[in-house]
């Protein structure tokens, strides 16, 4: 069987786009996995990890600290109040909005799903060095800022 080095042409196979792109489906392969064998998403892990470092917040400051759009932000904190790793409180300032905060269950969750991304982050980086994936690492960053600077998402 052939590898699809071997069967993607030469004329876009070496383009760093190209080889973005394809990573970055292994990437997403091997983190969805890991959320998986956690009985999680990758929105579960945004959010729990958003409200560890910012506290509790309404659904929107959530969704807005955590990049996901209000209606999968429902969805998302309804899945996790169910398996009670966040409450959901009325906010007292404001009867119409909720509060969201982490549970203790939701700590102990999201330190699971940390273990499984870094796990899958060793598996994507298998073949660099703790140098060259810590230079990776700064090139994605500086190419991403760049990016979101030219088109005001960052």
């Amino acid at each position: 069987m052939e590898s699809p080095s071997e069967t993607t042409p030469a004329r876009w196979g070496s383009l760093p786009s190209w080889l973005l792109t394809q990573t970055a489906g292994h990437a997403h392969r091997l983190v969805a996995e890991g959320f998986s064998s956690a009985h999680a998403r990758g929105y579960h892990y945004r959010v729990l990890a958003t409200l560890e470092e910012y506290g509790p917040a309404s659904q929107a400051a959530l969704g807005r600290r955590s990049g996901i759009h209000l209606s999968d932000m429902v969805a998302t904190v309804n899945e996790l109040a169910d398996r009670e790793l966040v409450e959901r409180v009325p906010d007292l300032s404001d009867r119409r909005r909720n509060i969201i905060s982490l549970t203790a269950a939701g700590k102990r969750q999201l330190r699971r799903l940390e273990k499984r991304l870094a796990e899958a982050q060793d598996e994507l980086l298998a073949p660099l060095s703790p140098d060259e994936r810590q230079r990776l690492t700064g090139l994605l960053s500086r190419l991403l800022d760049h990016h979101d600077r030219r088109t005001g998402t960052g």
